[in-house]
């Protein structure tokens, strides 16, 4: 999956794997990084390693590299999971973005780039976002792009040795081609400002498409 700032592929630990490993815990790194996922912090290049070695051979989850582009650098990781042909649903999880990805037009890009192959290319109906009921940024991230919030799984899990209240969100094909349009007007470069940055944000892009303008 190939994007002008991003681009996705199969993770491959002999080829993504260091930077992969600067990128989580290296300098610079966001210290809340694991806070809400089952694995990690990892302490060593080597700890990320022993991790990631088995990550190729999973079909579902279907592990990915982030890689930013121009520069070709791993930056962060996601996954397709829950993958259910027979129901036309998929499921985005495993998602961390590591330094130099955080909060950047490339991380859109690689959510958009994740959609479209599940809709576009392999005409799924739903896809799919969970979280910690209790992590405010990844809920953000699930609203922004246009995923709606539809309740929340108590006592869902135990993870770690805690309780997990699980948030769910999700995509349904029929809202997708005006979530898609979003995302391409987002990312247009006509849209950036003298600074390099968007001119509105992706969820006023969203809205100035369903208003007409």
């Amino acid at each position: 999956m190939r994007g002008r700032l991003a681009r996705l592929e199969p993770v491959e630990p002999a080829r993504h794997g260091a930077a992969l490993s600067r990128a989580a815990e290296g300098p610079g790194a966001d210290p809340r990084l694991w806070d809400w996922i089952a694995v990690g912090p990892f302490g060593s290049g080597a700890a990320f390693r022993a991790w990631l070695d088995p990550l190729p051979a999973s079909e579902d989850p279907l592990f990915l590299a982030i890689v930013s582009e121009p520069d070709g650098i791993p930056r962060g990781m996601a996954s397709f999971m829950r993958i259910t042909p027979a129901h036309g649903v998929i499921e985005i999880g495993n998602i961390w973005p590591g330094v130099g990805l955080q909060r950047t037009a490339a991380a859109t890009e690689a959510m958009a780039l994740l959609a479209r192959r599940a809709f576009d290319e392999l005409g799924y109906r739903r896809l799919e976002w969970k979280c910690d009921a209790q992590n405010e940024r990844s809920r953000r991230a699930a609203l922004r792009p246009g995923l709606g919030f539809e309740g929340i799984f108590r006592q869902h899990m135990v993870m770690e040795g805690r309780n997990h209240d699980t948030a769910w969100f999700a995509l349904l094909d029929r809202h997708w081609p005006r979530v898609d349009a979003a995302f391409r007007a987002w990312l247009d470069p006509s849209d950036l400002g003298p600074h390099g940055r968007q001119r509105r944000s992706l969820e006023a892009s969203r809205g100035q498409l369903a208003a007409g303008r």
